[in-house]
């Protein structure tokens, strides 16, 4: 560990089933179903999320954003930035990604760095999740985090128990879980490891992150695409489940 200021980089590449125009659609308008809300103004120089400046905006190809804001970006980093690049496969009905998150941290670089290459799978498994069963479907989005109790390294074991999760189920297991209010719910698990749970059913990902590694509590993520979802009544069930679990 090391409190001097350190650049850094996070790359990943994929292929996915989609078109560009979907995969751009997914990075620049539909936010909310894979990630969080977030808005851009469509031009090179125009403003992007957390005081970021679009440095690259070639629709369908290229998108660059670059943070060095201090009063949009947290204390313990300097630079942000973060650049897609989009090619077409197999005749423009599949896409390849470059997916780069580069920047500089002030303190503490080795946990800031594994939290970030660590949630950057989980995101990015996530984009494609909605890439393939969700892309461009409304969607009502709900994040929030379970109280400090849940801040430890053991917390996402315990909301794998309070789901119902056998210990041995792999990623890609269809299976009943427990949710909100002792509601069954038929999902697919399509992903998991000591950090991370991902829940899809026909109509709704469920996101469980477990932080506690790096001293936060677990949060948890609905992307919700029902014809009629409620974000609001979505966080209050899941907020009342996961402070249920850790009562």
């Amino acid at each position: 560990m090391t409190n001097e200021p350190r650049e850094f980089e996070i790359a990943r590449e994929f292929e996915v089933d989609a078109t560009p125009e979907q995969v751009w659609e997914a990075l620049t308008s539909g936010t909310g179903g894979w990630l969080w809300p977030m808005e851009y103004e469509p031009k090179e120089g125009g403003r992007g999320p957390h005081g970021a400046t679009i440095t690259a905006w070639d629709p369908e190809h290229r998108l660059t954003a670059r943070s060095d804001n201090p009063d949009a970006l947290p204390p313990f980093q300097t630079l942000n930035q973060l650049d897609h690049v989009i090619e077409a496969r197999d005749g423009g009905s599949r896409a390849w990604v470059r997916y780069v998150h580069s920047g500089i941290f002030v303190d503490n670089w080795d946990d800031y760095y594994d939290g970030a290459d660590k949630h950057t799978d989980f995101y990015l498994h996530t984009l494609r999740q909605y890439l393939t069963h969700f892309a461009g479907r409304p969607v009502a989005f709900a994040m929030f985090d379970g109280p400090a109790a849940s801040a430890n390294p053991e917390a996402l074991a315990a909301v794998g128990r309070a789901l119902g999760l056998p210990d041995d189920a792999t990623e890609g297991t269809k299976l009943r879980v427990r949710g909100p209010g002792g509601e069954t719910l038929e999902a697919v698990l399509d992903y998991r490891n000591p950090y991370f749970i991902g829940l899809r059913t026909d109509d709704v990902m469920y996101r469980f992150f477990g932080r506690g590694r790096w001293g936060a509590p677990v949060g948890i993520v609905v992307h919700d695409f029902a014809p009629d979802a409620d974000a609001a009544q979505d966080e209050s069930a899941w907020r009342g489940w996961l402070d249920g679990v850790f009562a």
